[in-house]
């Protein structure tokens, strides 16, 4: 994990010595390790060295970051890399004055070196500064690093639930684009299959046209007007996942066909295809524990209920506390630690992790999207 200007590493064999030099194996790049550190709290030691096992800090990388990794340059090997959830909540910043316009963009970038899990994106159509990350904590922690270590001063606005949309059943639809632009004819005609993935297998793009109707010159067109489609879905304009698309068909004209043509006609039988594959919402739902004393046990139990909790299971913990294991909708989480201590006199405590995306209820759909019924148009 890299923080500003120190790295933390674990040596998982042989030893790690200062002021050698390492292969970044991910990145194929060569490192001089600088100081090695022994972090004690606020407190750092400097070392010679550090063996396998040791946990310590390295000073001097320019090209590693988390979950990278650093071996011996003649013995090169990549360990698994680690993989990240997807963001979860996400919450827009603007910057007060102009002169706080650099320092954010930095104080993001620096923030984002550090935590895999923390992106940052600009929208599009609005220009303003969007922020995700794993939790409303998680946000609220990065937040006041970026206006106390930063010294940013930065308006911030309330949490939003990134939601996915996705589709329930398999459709086919036709794309054609056929217009003059600047003087020349442009066309493009595809026709594409839609189908529903296993939730978490992300976005699968295939060719299974003929060369003499498409010309393989223009599938990787196709290709990116899919995965450019999927940014945005039709029922509220959160990103499409977990669904298959393959090119069956298609014609071209000679002369006439162009990348951008099959890009816009690609685009066309998205949408068309999503809106026939009957599209749906889903929500992030998060894996929550939630300790407490069992004489408060009740009213916990009972508020978890309001918020559309599924109670996994109940366990004894030390002392007379009880420990509850659940899954929540990230969304009724809201505001939930104020909750959780006015209910137990300060003496409760969860944590909070993301588990798994589900489909949200109709009447959520319709609410989030200003009417859209799922199965039929709004």
């Amino acid at each position: 994990m890299c923080i500003r200007d120190r790295a933390y590493v674990r040596v998982y064999s042989g030893q790690l010595r200062a002021g050698s030099v390492v292969s970044n194996a991910a990145k194929e790049r060569k490192e001089r390790v600088g100081k090695l550190l022994r972090m004690y709290a606020n407190q750092r030691e400097e070392v010679p060295l550090l063996r396998a096992g040791d946990i310590g800090a390295v000073v001097g990388f320019k090209f590693t970051f988390t979950g990278d990794t650093l071996c011996d340059p003649a013995h090169p090997i990549v360990l698994e890399s680690i993989k990240f959830p997807e963001p979860v909540i996400s919450v827009v910043v603007e910057p007060r004055t102009k002169a706080d316009q650099d320092k954010l963009a930095d104080s993001l970038r620096r923030l984002a070196e550090e935590d895999p899990t923390f992106t940052v994106r600009t929208e599009e159509e609005t220009g303003q500064t969007v922020i995700s990350g794993m939790g409303e904590l998680h946000l609220e922690v990065l937040v006041d690093r970026m206006l106390r270590e930063f010294h940013v001063e930065a308006n911030v606005g309330k949490p939003q639930v990134s939601y996915r949309e996705t589709i329930t059943q398999k459709a086919r639809s036709e794309g054609l684009f056929e217009r003059q632009t600047g003087g020349r004819e442009q066309f493009g005609h595809v026709w594409l299959e839609l189908e529903p993935l296993p939730r978490g297998a992300g976005i699968c793009f295939e060719s299974r046209v003929s060369p003499d109707r498409v010309p393989a010159e223009f599938v990787p067109a196709v290709e990116q007007g899919v995965r450019e489609s999927t940014e945005s879905g039709v029922i509220a304009g959160y990103p499409l996942v977990d669904l298959r698309v393959t090119l069956v068909d298609g014609s071209y004209v000679v002369g006439e066909s162009t990348e951008m043509a099959y890009k816009v006609a690609t685009a066309l039988a998205m949408r068309k295809g999503v809106a026939q594959a009957r599209p749906t919402m889903m929500e992030p739902i998060m894996s929550v524990e939630v300790v407490v004393p069992e004489g408060f046990l009740g009213e916990v139990l009972s508020g978890l209920n309001s918020r559309r909790a599924n109670i996994e299971s109940m366990e004894p913990r030390a002392e007379g506390y009880q420990a509850l294991r659940c899954t929540v909708p990230l969304v009724e989480m809201f505001g939930y630690a104020t909750d959780v201590r006015s209910m137990t006199q300060g003496r409760g405590t969860f944590t909070m992790e993301f588990n798994h995306y589900a489909e949200l209820p109709a009447d959520r759909i319709r609410e989030l999207s200003g009417g859209y019924s799922v199965g039929g148009a709004a």
